[in-house]
């Protein structure tokens, strides 16, 4: 397999760093979000360099033609020429927007199709099992209990659960306030559970665990913010503490959380919101899960099945 070129254009690099900065001050995107438009714009300039061609003087051909060395030389999946494409069409609107360029050369070309891989999630008994295993005379154990409660409760993401601090959280009113993927906000109700756990973590876990005064809701052992690494660990810990060996990380009680409550009858537009998607066809591949249990529990309930 032939290696990428490594060489841009002084013209490329300013013009990439331009249209991210314009679109992190447009859109406030992640730096995750970032890191991966600049890749994916490096790799085409990269190309382009060694094909003499800068990113604003490329044509439909040419993309189709990097399409193809990205295809045949870099093995991309359908999935990553997606991305690349969604990528390189918000690059080109932009400058065409700015009147650099009077085409845009993505505007003919199709994104692949592809399969959407459904997402691991866990069965009821499996939560209850994984709720169950921490040591609830520990101060860590009742915090990760804590944890676990809150993420089944409002389907977080990890970076959303370990970021939370006291402000954030509204005990009276049972709800959480969220800043999620581009600074957006969004209150959760906790649920009866969650709010019971919160309020006897806050009583019997949280004054060990803190070495000194800080607002963060779930501090580390070391009495710090919490990682999102450090959470992993702990659930993993806990999983095979309950003997659960399916594969499984923290996304997987927010997949959960979203499966369980369709199963139970919940409206797509309110998982929707609870998850904090800004697209709702994100969330419509909740609807394949459980489309899929009512299968497997046809196949095995019914007599013709």
């Amino acid at each position: 397999m032939k290696s990428a070129p490594s060489t841009i254009s002084d013209p490329d690099q300013q013009i990439i760093d331009a249209y991210l900065d314009a679109v992190w001050m447009e859109k406030g995107l992640s730096e995750a979000t970032l890191s991966s438009y600049r890749q994916d714009l490096l790799g085409l300039a990269r190309w382009g360099f060694s094909q003499s061609l800068t990113l604003l003087a490329m044509t439909d051909a040419d993309l189709r033609c990097y399409l193809a060395y990205r295809l045949t030389e870099q093995g991309a999946s359908a999935r990553s020429t997606a991305r690349f494409l969604s990528c390189s069409r918000g690059f080109y609107a932009h400058w065409l927007r700015e009147n650099r360029i009077v085409t845009d050369p993505t505007a003919l070309i199709e994104s692949p199709r592809q399969g959407r891989p459904l997402p691991k999630s866990l069965s009821e008994a499996d939560v209850e099992a994984l709720l169950a295993a921490p040591d609830l005379e520990e101060a860590i154990g009742l915090r990760d209990r804590t944890m676990f409660e809150v993420l089944y409760a409002c389907g977080l993401r990890v970076s959303e659960l370990v970021g939370l601090t006291l402000s954030d959280v509204n005990l009276r009113q049972g709800v959480v306030r969220v800043v999620g993927k581009g600074g957006k906000e969004r209150l959760i109700p906790l649920g009866d559970e969650a709010v019971s756990w919160l309020l006897r973590y806050a009583r019997e876990a949280r004054p060990q665990l803190l070495k000194q005064s800080h607002d963060i809701l779930f501090p580390s052992g070391r009495g710090q913010p919490m990682t999102r690494q450090t959470f992993w660990y702990r659930i993993k810990h806990w999983a095979m503490v309950a003997g659960i060996e399916k594969p499984l990380s923290p996304h997987t009680l927010r997949h959960a959380f979203a499966t369980h409550l369709i199963n139970h009858g919940a409206d797509l537009r309110v998982v929707q919101l609870l998850l904090g998607h800004s697209d709702l066809s994100t969330t419509q591949i909740y609807t394949h899960v459980a489309i899929e249990r009512m299968k497997s529990l046809h196949g095995e309930h019914h007599p013709r099945g």
